[in-house]
């Protein structure tokens, strides 16, 4: 069994030698990040931008201008055409706006006459007045979600856990969101649902982290606080681990063969937990240990040696 296991017992890294390091890292990238998100921006999807996408199954390779070309008789405005998976699987999108029944019908005809033996795989037709609305409904279910994390938090340990952990989860997804804009990856309803993902895993993985630094501080009353930080994290170190790399190889097939609407889903949730495990150790620990040993230390009570010491003494 210690051959299986993928984290030495009794480790003790110092990780908070890279505290600085860490928290200057994340803040830059995270600044990127948002600059990112207003230039260029982000890849919508057509839940958010509305408009017709349309999955087309062609005989062969066939060029995106001969694509581009016998669709444009269809007046849906601009069109963009993208190569996923096989050299004959194709993505193409319409700007315009349409009603469901009359894109398919007009695609499958027009297909017919110009791109013989091509087939219509998936067709999505969103209207400018529900992408505005779904946009909405995905913030307000990312806002929700921070303001939930903080309140359990808050109510579990003390304020400066939950200070921790919401700072912490910001500059996680802000990071995401510019991992969506670098890679041009489809920011869609699947990508919000990705973003959420990552709330509820950071969080879990942050709250395994603080439980042991919070028993810890009970534990060794007379510790220095940095000390006691990475003696914490060495003892979950293990359980993080096998965690995240549990997590990566059941999401990483679903990124290799689940096709181009799992695709963006899947490596974002694989750059999540990465960005997520790796904050958990230097950014949210740290921004303990920035807070102060005295704003932590008269929460802790003894520790059972200290009162042992203490009976036999008297």
């Amino acid at each position: 069994m210690r051959l299986l296991r993928l984290v030495p017992d009794n480790t003790r890294i110092r990780f908070m030698r890279g505290r600085f390091a860490g928290v200057i890292t994340s803040a830059v990238l995270s600044t990127l990040s948002v600059v990112l998100f207003f230039y260029p921006g982000l890849n919508l999807g057509v839940d958010f931008r509305g408009g017709v996408v349309a999955e087309l199954h062609m005989p062969g390779p066939t060029p995106p201008d001969t694509i581009r070309s016998a669709l444009e008789p269809l007046g849906f405005g601009d069109i963009r055409v993208q190569q996923f998976g096989a050299p004959n699987e194709v993505l193409v999108r319409f700007d315009a706006q349409a009603q469901p029944d009359n894109a398919q019908r007009r695609i499958t005809a027009q297909l017919a006459q110009t791109l013989p033996a091509t087939q219509l795989r998936r067709l999505e037709v969103v209207g400018a007045k529900v992408s505005g609305e779904l946009f909405r409904d995905g913030l307000l279910a990312t806002a929700l979600a921070f303001l939930a994390v903080l309140a359990y938090i808050w109510f579990r340990f003390d304020w400066q856990f939950g200070v921790g952990v919401v700072v912490t989860l910001i500059l996680d997804v802000t990071k995401t969101v510019g991992f969506f804009a670098v890679t041009r990856l489809e920011f869609d309803l699947n990508a919000v649902a990705a973003l959420l993902i990552l709330i509820g895993y950071s969080v879990t993985d942050k709250v395994v982290v603080y439980d042991r630094i919070r028993e810890n501080l009970r534990r060794h009353a007379t510790m220095p606080l940095r000390e006691l930080i990475d003696l914490s994290i060495n003892q979950t170190l293990g359980r993080t681990v096998a965690t995240s790399l549990t997590v990566l190889l059941s999401i990483l097939p679903l990124a290799l063969i689940g096709g181009e609407i799992l695709r963006g889903f899947a490596l974002a949730i694989i750059f999540g937990i990465v960005v997520g495990t790796s904050s958990s150790i230097f950014i949210a620990s740290p921004i303990l240990l920035f807070l102060g040993e005295k704003r932590l230390r008269p929460r802790a009570g003894p520790s059972p040696g200290a009162a042992t010491r203490a009976a036999v003494g008297s």
